[in-house]
Formats: C-alpha cells, sequence, structure tokens
C-alpha cells in the first residue's frame, strides 16, 4: 500500500520497486521540484532478517557518506538518510527515466551513437569519482538511470569503497558486485582502483552493444573461469553496426592485467569519442522483431536463448524461393544448409525420392557435418513457394561459442536421429537376422567381468 507521507515529503506516487526498498516521486516544501525517497522497511530484528537490517544500515551509511561528497552531473545527488525504528528512507535526486538494464536485450539496444554517449558520460563520472577517492565497485546497467534527452546518472553507491583510507571495510569481500560485470581483480579479492570501474564499464558497453554479456555460463564457476581467463568475442562481428574500432576500446577496458587496461576514465573517454564522429547516426534501423518472433517458434530454436536467435537471424540469409527451382544438388560441393520456413522440399537421390521435408525441418546438415569433403547426397528441390533461412558456415564461425554450440548440437541430434530412422526403414525390408536371434544376452556386468584383470 502506497504511503501519504513519509517523513515531510508527500508522496506523488510510486516508480520503482526492488526486493529490498521501494522508491517514491515526492515533493515537500524544501523541493517543490520532486525529490525520488526511496523506503527500506526494516525486518523483525529477532528473526533472521535482523541480520540482514545490519548489513543494510552498514550500505545505508556507506552511501549516505559517499555520494555527499560527490557533485557531479552525472552522478545522482543524495540530500538525506533517516534511520527509524522500523524503517529507514534516502532522499535524493528524481531522474524521469530509465535504468539502462532496460535496453540491454537485442529487440531494445539503443542506437549505437547514443550508447557511446552515455558510456561517454559515465567515464567522466567515474573519473571524477576516483579523484574523490571513491570506487563504486557495482558498475551494472541497472545502476545508471537515462531520461529521454540521454541525461546520465550513476547510482548506487552502497558497495563503493574510499581509496583513500588506510583501512577497507568488511564489504570487501568476494561476493560483492554482480558477478557478470565484475572485474578479474574483484573476483580475486585484490585491492581495487578506478580500473575495476572501467572494467565493469566495458562489460556494459558490450553488453549495449551487442545486447549479450562477453562472458556467459551455465554454472558461477564457469563464469569465474571465463572472466579470468578468456578472451571477449569480438563486438563488430556479433553486431555489424558496431564500427571495428570499438573492438579495440572493448579489448583494453577489458583487459586481465591492469597495466594494460585504461589507466582512468578520462583516457576511455577520448577514444569512445574519437568512434563516436565516425558513426552516422541516420544509418540507424531498429531491428525488425517479426522474423525473430519466426524462428523462436521452431523447434529447432528451442534451446537457444533470444540473443542467439537474434544471432542466428544476423548470420543467416532469409530467402525466398520458387515453386520447381533446386535449392541443393547431389554431387555439388557445398557446406551451407538450412531450415526450412514455409512450404516443402523433395529430398532424392540417383533420381529416386526419399522423403518431403516442410517447415521447421533442417537440409543439408550431412553436407555440413562432414569435415572433409563436404559433399551432397541428396537434391533438394522446392514443391511450392518456399521460404528458406540459409546459414553459411563460414558467417556462422563468426556467432558467438555458445550459439555455435547449440547449432552444432541441434544438427548432430538431428542427423543422428536421421540415421537411425534410415537404418529402421532398411531393416524392414531385410531378412531376419540369424546371428542376433541365437546370440546370448550378455549384461554390463559380465563385460566387466571379461575385462578385469585375474585374481592371484
Amino acid at each position: 500500500m502506497t504511503p501519504e507521507t513519509i517523513g515531510k515529503f508527500r508522496v506523488i506516487r510510486e516508480v520503482g520497486k526492488g526486493a529490498t526498498a521501494t522508491v517514491y516521486l515526492c515533493e515537500s516544501d524544501d523541493h517543490p521540484e520532486g525529490v525520488a525517497v526511496k523506503l527500506i522497511q526494516f525486518g523483525d530484528k529477532n528473526k533472521d532478517e535482523g541480520k540482514w537490517t545490519r548489513r543494510q544500515m552498514k550500505l545505508l551509511t556507506t552511501e549516505s557518506a559517499i555520494a555527499k561528497r560527490l557533485d557531479h552531473p552525472n552522478i545522482i545527488k543524495f540530500y538525506d538518510v533517516v534511520v527509524e525504528e522500523t524503517r529507514a528512507y534516502i532522499v535524493m535526486e528524481f531522474v524521469d527515466g530509465q535504468p539502462l538494464d532496460q535496453f540491454c536485450s537485442f529487440d531494445r539496444m539503443l542506437p549505437i551513437h547514443r550508447t557511446v554517449s552515455i558510456v561517454f558520460k559515465c567515464c567522466l563520472a567515474l573519473d571524477y569519482a576516483y579523484r574523490q577517492g571513491i570506487v563504486h565497485r557495482d558498475i551494472k546497467p541497472a545502476n545508471i538511470m537515462i531520461d529521454s534527452k540521454d541525461n546520465v546518472k550513476i547510482t548506487d553507491f552502497g558497495l563503493a569503497i574510499n581509496v583513500n583510507k588506510k583501512t577497507h571495510d568488511s564489504t570487501f569481500i568476494m561476493g560483492v558486485g554482480s558477478p557478470a560485470y565484475m572485474s578479474p581483480e574483484q573476483i580475486k579479492s585484490y585491492p581495487l582502483n578506478q580500473k575495476t570501474d572501467l572494467y565493469s564499464l566495458g562489460v556494459v558497453l558490450f553488453h549495449l552493444l551487442t545486447g549479450r554479456l562477453p562472458f556467459r555460463a551455465k554454472h558461477p564457476a564457469q563464469l569465474v573461469y571465463k572472466i579470468i581467463n578468456a578472451d571477449p568475442p569480438s563486438v563488430s562481428q556479433l553486431n555489424p553496426d558496431v564500427p571495428e574500432q570499438m573492438d579495440a576500446i572493448i579489448r583494453k577496458a577489458l583487459e586481465k592485467d591492469l597495466y594494460s587496461r585504461y589507466k582512468n576514465g578520462a583516457d576511455m573517454a577520448k577514444d569512445l569519442s574519437a568512434v563516436r564522429y565516425k558513426i552516422v547516426d541516420e544509418n540507424y534501423v531498429a531491428p525488425d522483431t517479426t522474423r525473430f518472433s519466426v524462428l523462436r517458434k521452431l523447434t529447432f530454436f528451442t534451446e537457444f536463448e533470444d540473443v542467439e536467435v537474434w544471432e542466428a537471424l544476423r548470420i543467416s540469409a532469409w530467402v525466398e524461393i520458387e515453386a520447381g527451382a533446386t535449392i541443393m544438388r547431389e554431387g555439388d560441393t557445398d557446406s551451407r544448409f538450412g531450415i526450412i520456413l514455409d512450404g516443402e522440399v523433395e529430398i532424392s537421390s540417383g533420381g529416386r525420392r526419399i522423403r518431403t521435408l516442410g517447415a521447421g525441418e533442417v537440409v543439408g546438415e550431412a553436407a555440413y557435418l562432414d569435415a572433409f569433403e563436404h559433399k551432397r547426397h541428396a537434391s533438394v528441390v522446392a514443391l511450392g513457394r518456399v521460404t528458406w533461412l540459409e546459414i553459411n558456415p563460414a558467417a556462422l564461425q563468426l556467432a558467438s561459442e555458445e550459439c555455435l554450440e547449440h547449432f552444432r548440437e541441434r544438427l548432430v541430434t538431428i542427423a543422428s536421429r536421421r540415421l537411425v530412422d534410415a537404418e529402421k526403414q532398411l531393416a524392414a525390408r531385410g531378412e531376419q537376422a540369424q546371428v542376433a536371434a541365437k546370440a546370448p544376452k550378455i549384461s554390463a556386468l559380465d563385460l566387466q567381468l571379461v575385462d578385469a584383470p585375474p585374481v592371484r
């Protein structure tokens, strides 16, 4: 239930809600322009929530003390922190906008020139913060707000540290921050400086430009390993609209070696500025979600994440084929394969019909999986008008590791199932197997006993 007042502030409306706090747009006689009030309700101190309350209090104190020291147009302004018996609230500048995490999926990505301008401003803000002795430690899209005019505000300094202090606070441990955006040194719990925030900002830039994270994994341990050891994919390969010069900026921001990474935000901002003016803003075209929706419904892409389906669209050709046209010819050397999106095709070999395939079926996978000859063993002809998604292996190699792995898994599975079906059809036409009918059944235990060394 929305309260009518919070302290001396009159509540206008709720503007956001998280796991531990709710943010309201409020006004008061002192702030008629409106402020954001983050309200935190404490749990029962006699229960487990009391432990989290103590941590909340520490974060509140940290955020208030640090944020009040920072006065920069791209850092959120803090006015007051009030702690009561059952709750606390933070009064801060109101930003009529959205966090950047709203623009990290491929179908909602911002134009490249806007993304570069936003991250440029973040570079300057982090550079200023570090000159005041502050490292944010939790830079991620959710902690960067933008309004309709791309005014940028970095928020949430609850995990920040003052590097000018001789001792670190107790929150300087593994687990502070958001794992996907954490630098290698942060994961290892090494001492931090401004370069860790620039690394995290590099991950944010990568995410905004490609719709995916540079390092992805199914398990936290795999993610940690990749952040520490793996190289990030090329941004311009994942998104061809991104200038190749951006690859060098991303690589430098995500350097494992601290000495090779950007030494300050001003240097990174300078490189971004040089790329920004090479981008032609008028070229931006919002992605067409119609074709994405078609692929998303296909069984072939069931295990693919949304961003990998977008990758599949980028590396493939959407082709309309007339009735009677030969799509693949027996005997040709060609490793391209495709997925039927609409219509039917006939598969034949040696002039004899094998089968017909319809929407959602894959064609040509055998030649692609053949690592030596890539030879076609059947012809494919359109029985009517066919819509066809053609994948060129050279283009597929430019996809992310995860997308490529999903393609391989699906193609191997399809090929093996078709081989089993073909063997069953041959068996149905053959004679009764004499040896198999008479041979004794051997269990796994029998095999183990056969292979076991003699007992001495």
